[in-house]
């Protein structure tokens, strides 16, 4: 096990053991994912929650709030090892106590639809992070999938920015179109990350990020932690562990070492067991090639010992874990 302590700003488990339990498995998080997270060197876990396209409208909000209370019932089970945390104060002190710390996110408003009281709803429930989009359209954003829109933010999304911002919900920008995110970047007050998102520089998918937007990001105080989804990360037919750190050391470029960080986005797994629908929009899932030696948590390790043979030490410690853990425990109150 690596000795670095390792801060993850998405990965969509909490999806995979709603399918499972669903279909009655007791614990699909302690028989798989609590083994890849301990032998990962996970010390932060971002869950996001997002909406599958068969939830989307009225079952969204219903489904968000059923996937927030399986993230309690892991958590419960396994209060040993994990705990959910909602402070600054309490992220510091289950990294301290040797305890996986969770963060609870919404990835795309869709469970907020029209109300912007549910953000309060759903910050009581402990929800720390809430992006506007996921790719699809939102009543307050577009995502990537409409960027031949232009769309900025609605008043009811530059509305829904200041109220995370009033309740201390960190405003997460992937999968926002290029001209909502600059219209955020606009009105936010406080900083903001991409929770899962690479460079376009690097690679020409849509949902990287340019250059002009790292440093947007970067100016204002946020973070980029780069995602590891394999048709992000190269146009070749094999993505491998290498191609991420090309990411890595361009957005470090870009950005320095300070304001990098990891969301790595573990799909492979997860699309296993989840229903077909899911990634249809920007990736078909049955032939997105898996990044070769990077695909799952318990690949941490050797994506530590990779960096190290490009990078200094500092830097990959840093990138790897101290930078996200950091940037959340200064913006969470």
């Amino acid at each position: 096990m690596s000795a670095v302590q390792v801060a993850d700003c998405h990965n969509d488990l909490l999806m995979a053991v709603r399918h499972l339990r669903e279909r009655g498995h007791s614990d699909p998080f302690g028989d798989f994912w609590l083994p890849q997270l301990k032998d990962g060197g996970v010390a932060l876990q971002v869950l996001p929650v997002c909406t599958e396209e068969q939830f989307v409208g009225e079952g969204a909000l219903r489904r968000c709030l059923l996937m927030l209370e399986e993230a309690r019932r892991l958590a419960e089970l396994h209060s040993d090892d994990v705990v959910i945390v909602e402070t600054g104060a309490q992220l510091r002190q289950a990294i301290s106590d040797g305890r996986i710390a969770l963060l609870l996110a919404i990835e795309g408003a869709e469970p907020v639809g029209h109300s912007i009281e549910v953000l309060d709803v759903l910050w009581r429930a402990g929800v720390r992070m809430c992006s506007l989009t996921w790719n699809r359209r939102t009543m307050m954003a577009d995502g990537v999938a409409e960027r031949d829109t232009g769309g900025r933010l609605t008043a009811l999304g530059a509305e829904a920015v200041r109220r995370m911002e009033q309740l201390g919900m960190v405003v997460d920008v992937s999968h926002l179109s290029e001209a909502g995110f600059f219209h955020l970047a606009e009105a936010a007050q406080r900083p903001f990350l991409a929770s899962h998102s690479s460079c376009r520089a690097v690679s020409r998918h849509p949902r990287n990020l340019s250059d002009r937007q790292l440093e947007t990001i970067a100016s204002a105080g946020g973070l980029v932690a780069l995602n590891a989804f394999g048709p992000f990360l190269s146009d070749g037919p094999a993505p491998g562990i290498e191609h991420f750190i090309d990411h890595v050391e361009h957005a470090i470029g870009v950005v320095g070492a300070g304001a990098v960080g990891l969301g790595c986005d573990f799909i492979t797994d997860v699309t296993e067991v989840v229903d077909p629908v899911l990634t249809g929009l920007l990736t078909d899932r049955h032939t997105m090639p898996a990044t070769r030696g990077l695909e799952r948590p318990a690949d941490y390790p050797d994506l530590v010992r990779a960096m190290r043979r490009r990078l200094d030490d500092a830097t990959v410690d840093q990138v790897a874990g101290i930078n996200l853990i950091e940037f959340l425990a200064a913006q969470l109150r």
